[in-house]
């Protein structure tokens, strides 16, 4: 356990100077921004704010609740911990311990998501999908807000993580369009579906050994943990899926950096004649997997 000595400056700009130091040195990323961010939290100001009013005092109440936080973030616990909320596509979502915090590649999952519910729904005038593997809802909550006439299944095997969810879902009012089942994988899911979207573990155990702290020693291994290659949990939704779909229907996941080959693999062995397409992120790597089962219709190339 790292050991942070107590901040004895009294004004904004001496302590977010000396929370710098702490949290640079043991190599925090973005160490300043981070400092700001939990102090403007624990005083309820905004950024602009605190660079304002840099000779302010602070009260010895704030001080106490922000240097916790300080020796907290620099154990390298999440910043979206220690805040309690995650920015993701626009919203505000609630996140803790119990779940995975949403990364911003996973909004280029929504968007092809959207994109596709949206194709399916004026094809066939329906649309139900599942969010498998759901974890804080971040999914399944954006695709109800976007696309509201979709009838939505949030599930997750993890009891915890489905609180956290319902809690979103309530805040950003669409707990009555959003059905939450706990269950492994499609295993609760008792009606088949217009779209699977997955977001699931990805990780591989070569991979887990060069994980930073603030993911292996904090977020929940079974959010993140792919197995011995990283696409156990991908592989095993694929084996589940051929009875899950609606014809015309299809299957989005989210996969690691240099996996495209493998999980295109898996779903043709899943899925013999499939169309099968590998989409690469900004950075040139493998992000998205888009399975068409053969009979299900092809679906058109989303830009």
């Amino acid at each position: 356990m790292i050991a942070v000595a107590r901040c004895h400056d009294t004004t904004i700009s001496t302590a977010l100077a000396w929370a710098h130091r702490t949290l640079a040195e043991v190599r925090v990323d973005s160490p300043s921004l981070d400092a700001a961010l939990l102090l403007a939290h624990v005083l309820g100001w905004d950024r602009a704010q605190l660079y304002a009013h840099g000779e302010w005092t602070l009260p010895p109440e704030a001080q106490a609740c922000w240097t916790e936080l300080i020796a907290r973030r620099a154990r390298h616990e999440p910043l979206a911990y220690l805040l309690g909320y995650r920015e993701f596509y626009g919203l505000t979502f609630r996140v803790d311990r119990r779940v995975l915090i949403p990364r911003p590649e996973t909004e280029d999952l929504v968007e092809q998501a959207m994109a596709e519910g949206q194709r399916i729904l004026e094809h066939t005038g329906r649309l139900a999908i599942a969010d498998v593997g759901t974890g804080c809802g971040a999914i399944a909550i954006v695709l109800a807000r976007h696309l509201p006439s979709a009838e939505i299944y949030g599930m997750d095997i993890s009891r915890p993580a489905l609180e956290v969810a319902v809690h979103n879902g309530r805040r950003h009012g669409v707990e009555a369009r959003i059905h939450w089942l706990r269950g492994d994988l499609l295993t609760p899911l008792l009606r088949r579906v217009d779209l699977i979207v997955a977001n699931l573990p990805y990780v591989s155990s070569a991979e887990a050994t060069a994980l930073p702290p603030e993911v292996s020693d904090y977020e929940p291994r079974l959010a993140w943990d792919g197995g011995a290659d990283g696409v156990e949990t991908i592989g095993r939704l694929l084996t589940q899926a051929g009875d899950g779909l609606n014809a015309g229907g299809q299957i989005l996941l989210e996969i690691g950096a240099a996996q495209g080959s493998r999980v295109q693999q898996t779903a043709l062995r899943c899925f013999p004649g499939a169309e099968v397409r590998v989409r690469q992120d900004g950075a040139g790597l493998d992000r998205l997997v888009r399975v068409f089962p053969a009979g299900t219709g092809r679906g058109q190339e989303t830009p």
